[in-house]
C-alpha cells in the first residue's frame, strides 16, 4: 500500500508555518478526512488496541501525517467518533418528517434500527467502548457527553412525533426515553455481535412494544 505524505506539513514542521489563507478551515477539513479514514481501524480493534502507528499501518496515511494533525491517539479518536455519531444523530429525521401516521413512523423507525445494527455493528461497538472509557478517561468526557446529548435529542424527536401523530403528549422525560431505547439497542447489539441469529428481530419486537408506552 502506498502511503500518502501530506504535501504541506511534515512531522517536524510547526503548525504556525501553514499558509495564512483559510488555515483553520483547511486544517480542520484535513483532520476530519483523516479521522473518517481511521474509523474502520478503530472499530475493528477497539480503543485499547489502537495506536496512531496501528492506524497508519492499516491506512494509506503515514504515521508522520497522523501525528502532525493529531496530538495523540485520544485526539484522533475524539475526532473520529464525533464524525460517525454526527451522522447517526440525524439518521431517523427523514422518517420522522415523512411519517403521517404512528404506524408509518413505527415501521420506518424499526427499519432504520435494523439497518444500522446490521450494517454498522463495529461502529456502534466502538461508541459503547468509548462511552465506557469516559468513566475513566477525562479526555473523552466532553465529547461523549456532547454526543450522548445529541442522541438523546434524536430519540426525543422520534418520541415527540409519535406522540403528536397520536394526538398525545409523551409520558416520560427525554433522558428516560433515551436510556430505555439505548439500553435495548446496546443489549441487542451485544447479542448480534455474539452471533445470536434472532437478536435484531428481538430488538424490533421490544421497541415495537416500548414506543407506545412512552406516550
Amino acid at each position: 500500500m502506498t502511503k500518502q505524505h501530506d504535501p504541506a506539513p511534515t512531522a517536524t514542521r510547526q503548525r504556525s508555518a501553514r499558509p495564512r489563507r483559510d488555515p483553520v478551515d483547511k486544517y480542520e477539513a484535513r483532520r476530519v478526512e483523516l479521522a473518517e479514514a481511521a474509523l474502520n481501524t478503530l472499530a475493528e480493534l477497539g480503543y485499547a488496541k489502537t495506536s496512531l502507528r496501528e492506524i497508519a499501518q492499516k491506512s494509506e496515511y503515514t504515521h508522520a501525517v497522523l501525528h502532525y494533525y493529531f496530538e495523540d491517539k485520544l485526539d484522533l479518536i475524539r475526532c473520529s467518533i464525533r464524525q460517525f455519531k454526527a451522522q447517526c444523530a440525524t439518521r431517523y429525521d427523514v422518517v420522522t418528517a415523512a411519517a403521517q401516521s404512528q404506524e408509518a413512523l413505527m415501521n420506518g423507525f424499526l427499519d432504520k434500527l435494523a439497518e444500522t445494527i446490521r450494517d454498522e455493528p463495529q461502529m456502534h461497538s466502538l461508541w459503547y467502548d468509548l462511552r465506557a472509557q469516559a468513566l475513566f478517561e477525562d479526555a473523552f468526557r466532553d465529547v461523549v457527553n456532547e454526543i450522548d446529548k445529541s442522541l438523546e435529542e434524536m430519540v426525543w424527536r422520534v418520541v415527540m412525533r409519535y406522540a403528536e401523530l397520536g394526538g398525545r403528549q409523551p409520558s416520560i422525560t427525554p433522558g428516560a426515553a433515551y436510556a430505555l431505547l439505548d439500553g435495548l439497542f446496546q443489549k441487542h447489539l451485544l447479542l448480534h455481535v455474539s452471533n445470536q441469529p434472532d437478536a435484531i428481530a428481538r430488538l424490533l419486537d421490544e421497541v415495537r412494544t416500548l414506543l407506545p408506552r412512552l406516550v
